[in-house]
């Protein structure tokens, strides 16, 4: 994985004395490629790189070019290709040739052939920008779950885009400014984002599965890809061995590296299955995987079972390693340390983030990177098999609104009057509902259960599943860690999307389809074992942390939360447990506190200015 960044201007020549602009783009990145770095640029363009080296590490440098039927092209490319072999054999079959094995040597000799066409043949995560200097071109595209960022600003004649917001705030014509939008997207749906939206003032991005031309018509972005339903005419028996297929193989294609790769593992269903698969590619290899688990110092005295977090996960995590070959690194964070953490957290977001969650896998990916440089995770299973408790909980599921956000009159109520008069939150958040269900492709005839669940799924595909994954990018970039999504593979999502709510169901058993698909990869304790979330800490000790820090802000009268946010709705909170989720089950009053920490941290440090 890498940092990518530019600029382009057809209407001005860019001199060297605009080269300290895209180095400081440059070395904002650097945390996400380590490695190398590499800079073109052209009269009327500045391509930007930074490589965490993976593959083909000494021929896969970036900005990559190629002359080719006489036209040049420069590549800049933040991914992973898991079909890059299929591919490379067939531009060879084409008359391509190729300098060494990289899959970015492939993208590039993919978009020569194929123009635009190249992105439907891609099987990966990806952002990438490709510059044809003659035609006054440039190409972007992102993958289709959106794994991997890719924000933009038009300013005047010209474009200015990275792999995250902070490249763009090094840019000076980028300012650190929210508008009425971004108040919005802070307080109504943070740490969520609608799709598209950059939060900063005329700050977009790429949505997924969209690819975009910026030349001398202006920007022009298209969509290349969506689900689209089907009628599933596989009995049960044989989607399940569809099912089966589709995710070894998925685990498979994404083992590929030439640096060290390990796996999450928290003993739950999905990380298990990855890891079990990946296990057994290594050991018929004559290797050992590494796996990597996370607890909480002093967990057994304070963890509280709960309707969502019915056990903790080491005694699941110790059955795994009984099973596997590999070699597990247990990492055990202390409560006391997610509170400083925090803010870190929000420097690799360039955002408010999911508080603890953001920040205790921000530490979890420091000690992985020790180790490994690539590692799998088990992201959008839930997602595309229906494991949330809103898609089984028929009274949650019936209910109008984004599930995991039904708290607007409780949000509105912590800003001050002034800026809650000026945007109507319950307007903003049921417009984008209504948005997205009405681009959801359903077939003619699908009523009920079936209807609603692609809905759900629709909803959580395009918003909770694209905070996780912002998640997950930005903590493990943050340490050059690559993470690898094996469910994310579009084939598989695409395949489930049709399945019929009563397979995914199957037996009444939270995402029965996909464990009677791997049945015998596991254990029966962990293949059967329920639902339980990323772990949090339970220990009152953070709390009180997160508690004092808070009441370190209300002491200021110079803090920038307070410009936005009531002092006695936050005193409020301080004083009482509130039990209405933030966003998720995981964000209780804990969690509600740490994300205004957040927010205070982030107006400050990044010097940002409301401009109604």
């Amino acid at each position: 994985m890498c940092g990518i960044a530019g600029e382009i201007n057809l209407q001005e020549n860019f001199g060297e004395g605009r080269m300290p602009i895209w180095w400081v783009m440059q070395e904002r990145l650097r945390r996400r490629g380590p490695d190398q770095q590499g800079l073109f640029w052209d009269e009327h363009a500045a391509l930007v790189h930074t490589r965490l080296a993976v593959v083909d590490v000494a021929r896969g440098r970036q900005p990559m070019h190629l002359s080719w039927q006489g036209r040049h092209l420069v590549l800049v490319y933040n991914g992973e290709l898991y079909n890059a072999e299929e591919l490379r054999a067939e531009l060879l079959a084409l008359g391509h040739d190729f300098r060494g094995h990289s899959d970015t040597e492939v993208l590039l000799h993919a978009y020569a052939q194929w123009g635009e066409d190249c992105v439907a043949r891609l099987n990966g995560i990806f952002a990438f920008a490709v510059w044809e200097a003659a035609a006054g071109r440039l190409f972007l595209a992102r993958d289709r779950f959106g794994v991997k960022p890719l924000f933009y600003a038009l300013r005047g004649d010209g474009l200015i885009f990275g792999s995250e917001l902070k490249a763009l705030l090094a840019h000076p014509e980028v300012k650190p400014q929210i508008d009425r939008e971004g108040l919005a997207e802070i307080f109504y749906l943070g740490p969520g984002r609608t799709p598209g939206c950059g939060v900063f003032k005329d700050v977009r991005e790429l949505p997924a599965a969209h690819m975009a031309v910026f030349d001398a018509k202006g920007w022009r972005e298209q969509e290349y890809w969506r689900l689209r339903d089907r009628e599933h005419k596989e009995n049960f028996a044989e989607t399940a061995e569809r099912v089966r297929y589709l995710v070894e193989d998925a685990i498979k294609r994404q083992l590929v590296s030439d640096v060290p790769l390990g796996c999450f593992l928290s003993g739950g269903l999905d990380s298990s299955l990855i890891s079990a698969v990946a296990d057994r590619y290594f050991a018929e290899r004559g290797q050992k995987l590494q796996t990597f688990s996370v607890t909480y110092k002093n967990n057994e005295r304070y963890f509280k079972q709960s309707k969502f977090q019915p056990n903790s996960d080491e005694q699941y995590i110790r059955r795994m390693n009984e099973s596997l070959h590999a070699e597990n690194h247990l990492i055990v964070l202390d409560s006391e340390d997610l509170a400083p953490a925090l803010f870190e957290a929000v420097e690799a977001r360039d955002l408010p983030g999911m508080a603890d969650v953001d920040a205790s896998l921000l530490l979890f990916c420091r000690e992985i990177k020790r180790e490994v440089t690539v590692a799998l995770s088990g992201e959008c299973a839930d997602e595309i098999f229906g494991g949330y408790p809103w898609y089984r909980d028929a009274e949650v599921r019936a209910k109008y609104g984004f599930p995991w956000a039904q708290s607007t009159a409780w949000r509105s109520d912590f800003l001050r009057p002034e800026l809650s008069g000026v945007i109507d939150g319950a307007a903003y958040i049921d417009e984008r509902y209504r948005k997205t269900l009405a681009d959801c492709d359903i077939l003619p005839g699908v009523r009920g259960e079936n209807r609603r669940v692609k809905e759900m799924m629709a909803l959580n595909l395009q918003w909770f599943m694209q905070t996780l994954l912002d998640r997950k990018d930005r903590m493990s970039m943050h340490s050059g860690l690559e993470v690898r999504v094996p469910f994310c593979d579009w084939r598989v999502a695409e395949y489930l999307y049709g399945v019929p709510w009563e397979f995914k169901d199957w037996q009444g058993q939270e995402k029965g389809l996909l464990r009677e698909a791997m049945r015998g990869w596991l254990p029966d304790e962990v293949l059967w074992r329920r639902k339980s979330p990323y772990p949090k800490t339970h220990n009152p000790v953070y709390l009180a942390a997160v508690s004092d820090l808070m009441r370190q802000v209300l002491a200021d009268n110079s803090a920038p939360l307070l410009q936005f946010c009531r002092r006695e709705a936050l005193e409020g909170l301080l004083a009482s447990d509130v039990q209405t989720p933030w966003y998720g089950q995981l964000m209780l009053t804990p969690q509600t506190i740490a994300y205004f920490l957040q927010v205070n941290y982030w107006l400050q440090k990044y010097g940002v200015e409301y401009v109604d």
